[in-house]
């Protein structure tokens, strides 16, 4: 038997793959990951029922609160959620909110529908048994990466919901290739280590996020944050939707994983591209209490 081949081993009726002699867990684990993406050969999940119905009423300009609220009573657990959020700090209602259709009137279409949609994502996709925390850790920076991207498109006077969708999704793929990844791991017997499997999602997921975002009808701007937010450099030309995410990215990055660098945050080139003045760079920094409310009232 070759040494750099898997051997595959028959256990309990069974077969099971067992790591290559003389090669290293982390790359045995890598190229079969690897592998996997360049052929598609990817369990891609359905996207939440209610997380679809939202993008499609997104993208309706004859929809209303009326059927979003009707759609969110299908879901108790979901609609409870959304009543929680509607009530904490981050929206100051007057007074207790008690039904979905108080929470239609205080929240309004948008913001409801973003909530609805952030809540369904994160409680009906992925499931990484042991990997909770990391993937936890995703969704708060997407969530903060969303909450800036808006920030950043209501300076600009772009627009502000499809920004927020970029912002959210841009790394959709980070959760897909964890769960991915610890799954070959157990196929080849090899361990799935923190640090390893952190290091494939970040080399890995902008092309499963593609995979994904194509499997899920993602729209066009998304899609395009998706494939290019990670790649931006100064002066490319192309559409503005990456260069917000990338800055998205990089301020989301500041604010909840530990990146503290402030110099090197004023000096992301993104903020020239966008044509934002120093005095812009404070207040986008100043929004930063904003932007940590809204991640702590949605992260579930």
């Amino acid at each position: 038997m070759r040494a750099s081949t898997p051997m595959t081993l028959l256990m309990n009726g069974a077969l099971a793959t067992a790591p290559a002699v003389g090669v290293a867990p982390h790359a045995l684990l890598r190229g079969a990951l690897a592998e996997r993406l360049s052929r598609g050969d990817v369990e891609l999940p359905l996207p939440p029922r209610v997380a679809t119905e939202i993008l499609s009423l997104t993208r309706d300009d004859d929809a209303d609160v009326g059927r979003l609220a009707r759609l969110l009573h299908q879901d108790p657990a979901l609609a409870g959620h959304v009543l929680r959020i509607a009530n904490s700090p981050a929206y100051l209602p007057r007074s207790p909110i008690v039904s979905l259709q108080q929470a239609v009137t205080h929240l309004g279409f948008t913001l409801l529908s973003e909530i609805a949609l952030v809540a369904s994502m994160q409680s009906g996709v992925f499931k990484v048994p042991g990997h909770e925390a990391a993937l936890r850790a995703i969704w708060q920076h997407a969530l903060a990466s969303g909450g800036f991207a808006r920030e950043i498109a209501r300076k600009l006077r772009s627009n502000v919901e499809s920004a927020f969708l970029c912002g959210l999704l841009h790394t959709i793929g980070k959760p897909l290739v964890l769960q991915t990844a610890v799954t070959e791991a157990a196929k080849l017997g090899v361990p799935a280590g923190r640090d390893d499997v952190r290091s494939l999602v970040d080399e890995f997921h902008v092309q499963a996020g593609g995979l994904l975002a194509k499997r899920w009808g993602l729209p066009g701007a998304v899609c395009e944050a998706i494939a290019l937010y990670a790649s931006y450099t100064s002066g490319a030309a192309g559409p503005r939707e990456p260069v917000i995410t990338a800055l998205a990215d990089r301020l989301a990055t500041y604010l909840v994983d530990g990146d503290h660098d402030e110099p090197a945050l004023r000096a992301h080139r993104s903020w020239i591209d966008l044509n934002f003045y120093p005095e812009d760079v404070d207040d986008m920094l100043a929004k930063s209490d904003t932007v940590r409310g809204l991640v702590e009232s949605m992260l579930l």
